[in-house]
C-alpha cells in the first residue's frame, strides 16, 4: 500500500507533480494547476499545524460521521471544500509547485513526526494512519484531476 511516509511512494507522487505543465488542464473542477498546488499545499499546512480552519458545528458532526467511509474510498469530483483552501488568483506556477513538494516531502523526509495535531477541524481525532490515507488520497485526487 502507498504511504505519505514512505519514500519511494513519496517520490512516485513528486514524480507525478514533476509531469505537470503550467498548461496543464483540469479534466474536472475550476482549479488550474497553480491553485490545485496551493489548495493542496494548505491541507497539508493542517497536518504541520500550520493553518487552522474554521469549521461549523453541523460541518463537524457531518465530516467525524463521514470520515471513514471518506478515508477508505476515492474522493469525489468536484466535493466542496473549505473556503481556507480555495485559491482563485493566479500564482507562479514553478514557486507554488516547489512549496508544494517541499510540503509532501516532509512526510517521508520526517516520518510521523510531521504531524503536529491529532485533531482535524473537520474530520476529528485522527492517528497517524488516517493522516497518511487522507494526505495520500486527496493528493491523488488531485493529481488525476490534472491527468497524471
Amino acid at each position: 500500500m502507498n504511504s505519505i511516509y514512505d519514500k519511494a511512494s513519496n517520490e512516485a507522487i513528486i514524480a507525478r507533480i514533476n509531469q505537470l505543465t503550467s498548461e496543464t488542464e483540469g479534466l474536472w473542477g475550476k482549479m488550474n494547476v497553480d491553485q490545485m498546488f496551493k489548495h493542496c499545499s494548505a491541507a497539508i499546512d493542517v497536518a504541520f499545524g500550520e493553518k487552522e480552519v474554521k469549521v461549523s458545528l453541523m460541518m463537524k458532526i457531518l465530516g467525524r460521521v463521514a470520515k471513514n467511509k471518506v478515508l477508505n474510498n476515492e474522493f469525489l469530483h468536484n466535493s466542496p471544500t473549505a473556503k481556507e483552501f480555495i485559491f482563485i488568483e493566479t500564482y507562479d506556477f514553478e514557486a507554488s509547485k516547489k512549496e508544494f513538494i517541499e510540503r509532501f516531502s516532509r512526510f517521508s523526509n520526517e516520518g510521523k513526526s510531521a504531524i503536529k495535531t491529532m485533531n482535524h477541524p473537520f474530520w476529528g481525532k485522527m492517528t497517524y494512519e488516517d493522516w497518511d490515507k487522507l494526505m495520500w488520497r486527496h493528493v491523488d485526487h488531485h493529481l488525476r484531476q490534472f491527468g497524471v
